[in-house]
């Protein structure tokens, strides 16, 4: 059996930020930040791997993922995880005017992000439910963030598959110029619709025990069913770290260009 290649780009917090802070208006890229169902998805779902070979970026969410992969295979995967890389990036990042798309969350919340963080050109969309499946639904989402390029970020807080596919497909009609990140629940966390684990979890591997017991109803079948797969799994998946001392060479292939023309 052929190893399953996983490619992650080998960026901290901190590292990122600065990479996200300097990535401009003028050209178009996506962001992922898998974390271990991700990458049991990945694993699973050839199409799911499909979108992430067209990511601009890949970064590891999970400190979980990092410490079995240090244990088992003696590599080192550095954590980014898309809770904080939001955070920062309106905290320490966007300024004011800046142009910001939410895709996601519902009203409340975005009101909530404007006032905290100072946002004067925030634009949200909450699509319906299930709008993945709906092409009229998705068409109109893809045309509400395509009217606010060019952005400084677009914060993509749909869920998994549902954001990776919306932003392939913005890669693909070429039009959106800005960085879009792949968010999950980040927003959920920072508006206090849904608690995080506290700091001594989170620097332990433990959010995923701490969700479980937030809400085992919907997460049981995630982090105790599902979830451990990622042992049997790790032993054929081959991780490809493309070096953050090497930004040119590893990201011209997953970044997309954007033409003066279109």
């Amino acid at each position: 059996m052929s190893p399953t290649v996983v490619k992650l780009h080998d960026y901290d917090l901190t590292d990122f930020a600065d990479v996200a802070a300097e990535f401009g208006s003028e050209k178009f890229a996506f962001v992922v930040t898998p974390n271990v169902d991700h990458l049991i998805r990945f694993c699973d779902d050839e199409s799911f791997r499909a979108l992430y070979a067209e990511a601009g970026f890949i970064l590891n969410d999970s400190r979980f993922l990092s410490r079995i992969v240090s244990l088992a295979r003696g590599v080192r995967l550095r954590v980014c995880t898309g809770s904080d890389l939001t955070e920062k990036l309106l905290s320490k990042v966007v300024q004011a005017d800046d142009c910001i798309v939410l895709v996601g969350a519902k009203p409340v919340q975005a009101q909530q992000l404007a006032h905290r963080y100072g946002l004067r050109s925030l634009r949200h969309i909450e699509p319906p439910m299930g709008f993945i499946n709906d092409p009229e639904a998705v068409e109109a989402c893809l045309r509400f963030i395509e009217a606010q390029s060019p952005f400084r970020f677009c914060f993509l807080a749909l869920g998994c598959p549902q954001q990776e596919i919306l932003a392939n497909k913005l890669r693909e009609r070429g039009i959106a110029r800005g960085l879009t990140l792949c968010i999950g629940a980040s927003i959920d966390f920072m508006t206090d619709v849904e608690r995080r684990a506290p700091q001594w979890m989170q620097r332990g591997g433990l959010e995923w025990a701490f969700r479980l017991l937030q809400d085992p109803r919907h997460m049981a079948k995630r982090y105790l069913i599902r979830g451990p797969r990622i042992f049997l799994l790790l032993k054929h998946i081959k991780f490809e770290l493309l070096s953050s001392r090497d930004v040119g060479a590893s990201l011209v292939p997953l970044v997309t260009p954007i033409s003066e023309s279109s």
